[in-house]
C-alpha cells in the first residue's frame, strides 16, 4: 500500500459516507484521516488538533455548509488545500472552487459521488507537489514615478520584447506580439506591470507606441531582408483612440519604413472599450483602411464582447487565456473556445487562443477545429536579437496572417 504523508479531514453529513470517505483514504495511505459531520465540527477539530494538509469537503451538510466552512477556515492557515467531493452539478462545483481559489487556497479539483478511487489518488499526490509561486503585481511601492520611467524612456532603457503567434497546425510562424520591458541597469528586466500604470497615468502611452513601433519595424526589416515576413501586433490602449492625430502618425511611421498596413496588427482589451466615441470609431476605421489588422484582445474577459463585434471594424479575436486553463475540468470553457471558433468562422475574422501552456491543451483545441494560436508552450516574449535567432534556429518560415 502507498503511503502519503497527509493529514485528511473529511466533512460529510451523511454517516455510511463518511465512512467510505475514510476507509478510502486510508487504502490510499493516507497518515491521518479525521471527520466531521459540518462546518462547526471541522473548525473545531482544526482548533484542537492543528491544521490538516487536504480537506475533503462536501458542500451540502446540516448546520455549518461546505460553502461557509470554506469561507470561514480560508484565510485561518490551517487548510494546506481542498477537494470539493459532492453530487451538485458541476457548474456549482466549479464556483465553489474559483470562490476557494479567491481566497488563497489551493483547490486541487472536484471529485463526485460516490467517491472513486481512481479520480481521489492522483488528486492527493498531487498535493504533495509544491507548486511554482506565482507572479503577482508589485506592491505599490515598486510602481516606478513618473521622473523615472521618463529617465527610463529617454536613456531607451524601454525596449519592445516580442511574443510569437504559431500556426497549431504546422508550428509556423504567423507573426509575433510586440510587448514592453524596462532593462533597467540596476533591477534587470522588469514587468509592464512596474511602469504601465505611470505610463498610462502620465499621459505616455501614445511616445511608448510610437517608440516600440520604430524598433519593431526595424526588426521587421531585417527579418524581411532575410525571408522572413514577420506580422507586429501592437498593443493599443483605448485612451489613445481619443488622439486625433493617432492614424496619421502611424501612417508616417509605415512610410517611414516601406510597411504595408497590412504587415500590422493593433490589439485593444475589450475591456477598454465601455464606451465608443465618433473619434475612437474614426480612428479604427481609418487603421482599417490603411490595411492594419485589427485584433479584439482578451475577448470573453469583459462584458461587451458581441456588442463591439457588431459595432467595430475588428478582423481578428484573441480569446482570452482563461479559457485554456479551464479546458480539461470545465466542460463551459470548452464550450465558449468552440462558440468563438464558430463565430469567428461566421464573420470572417481569425480567431487566435492565447494561454497555451502544454502540449495536451494544444492538442484538445486543434480538435476543436483551432488553426492559431500563442502561449509559452511554443515560445515566451524575447528581445528582438533572440527572436531572429530562434526563427533561424527553428528553421520555419513565418507567413503574413
Amino acid at each position: 500500500m502507498p503511503c502519503l504523508p497527509l493529514r485528511v479531514l473529511v466533512l460529510e453529513d451523511h454517516l455510511f459516507q463518511r465512512s467510505v470517505a475514510v476507509s478510502l483514504l486510508k487504502q490510499l495511505g493516507c497518515r491521518e484521516v479525521l471527520s466531521a459531520s459540518n462546518g462547526d465540527e471541522a473548525l473545531a477539530i482544526l482548533a484542537a488538533t492543528g491544521p490538516v494538509d487536504v480537506a475533503l469537503c462536501d458542500l451540502q451538510m446540516k448546520g455549518m455548509d461546505g460553502v461557509e466552512f470554506i469561507q470561514r477556515a480560508g484565510g485561518s492557515g490551517q487548510l494546506g488545500a481542498i477537494i470539493i467531493g459532492s453530487d451538485l452539478p458541476c457548474d456549482v462545483r466549479r464556483a465553489v472552487g474559483q470562490m476557494g481559489e479567491s481566497l488563497g487556497l489551493r483547490m486541487l479539483g472536484e471529485v463526485g459521488k460516490p467517491l472513486q478511487g481512481e479520480a481521489l489518488g492522483p488528486m492527493l499526490e498531487a498535493c504533495l507537489t509544491v507548486e511554482p509561486a506565482e507572479l503577482s503585481p508589485p506592491p505599490l511601492e515598486d510602481v516606478a514615478s513618473e521622473a523615472l520611467v521618463r529617465r527610463g524612456m529617454l536613456d531607451h532603457q524601454l525596449e519592445a520584447w516580442y511574443q510569437p503567434k504559431f500556426d497549431l497546425r504546422t508550428g509556423a510562424t504567423l507573426g509575433v506580439e510586440v510587448l514592453a520591458r524596462w532593462n533597467h541597469p540596476v533591477r534587470g528586466v522588469l514587468s509592464p506591470a512596474v511602469f504601465l500604470p505611470t505610463v498610462e497615468r502620465c499621459g505616455l502611452m501614445d511616445e511608448l507606441l510610437f517608440t516600440q513601433m520604430h524598433e519593431a519595424l526595424t526588426l521587421q526589416w531585417n527579418a524581411r531582408s532575410q525571408g522572413m515576413p514577420l506580422n507586429m501586433a501592437f498593443n493599443l490602449h483605448a485612451s489613445q483612440l481619443s488622439n486625433g492625430q493617432l492614424t496619421s502618425q502611424v501612417k508616417q511611421i509605415l512610410a517611414q519604413y516601406q510597411t504595408p498596413g497590412s504587415s500590422v496588427t493593433f490589439e485593444l482589451t475589450e475591456s477598454g472599450l465601455l464606451e465608443v466615441p465618433a473619434v475612437y470609431l474614426e480612428n479604427l476605421t481609418r487603421l482599417r483602411m490603411m490595411g492594419c489588422h485589427l485584433s479584439i484582445d482578451d475577448f470573453g474577459a469583459g462584458f461587451s464582447s458581441l456588442q463591439r463585434l457588431c459595432q467595430l471594424p475588428f478582423n481578428e479575436i484573441k480569446l482570452d487565456a482563461e479559457f485554456v486553463r479551464g479546458l480539461k475540468l470545465e466542460p463551459r470553457c470548452r464550450a465558449v473556445i468552440s462558440s468563438t471558433l464558430a463565430l469567428g468562422h461566421t464573420l470572417g475574422m481569425s480567431v487566435v487562443v492565447e494561454g497555451i501552456e502544454t502540449a495536451e491543451q494544444q492538442h484538445a483545441l486543434m480538435e476543436l477545429g483551432c488553426t492559431q494560436g500563442q502561449g509559452y508552450w511554443h515560445a515566451r516574449p524575447m528581445p528582438g536579437a533572440d527572436l531572429l535567432r530562434w526563427l533561424q534556429s527553428h528553421g520555419k518560415k513565418p507567413g503574413q496572417p
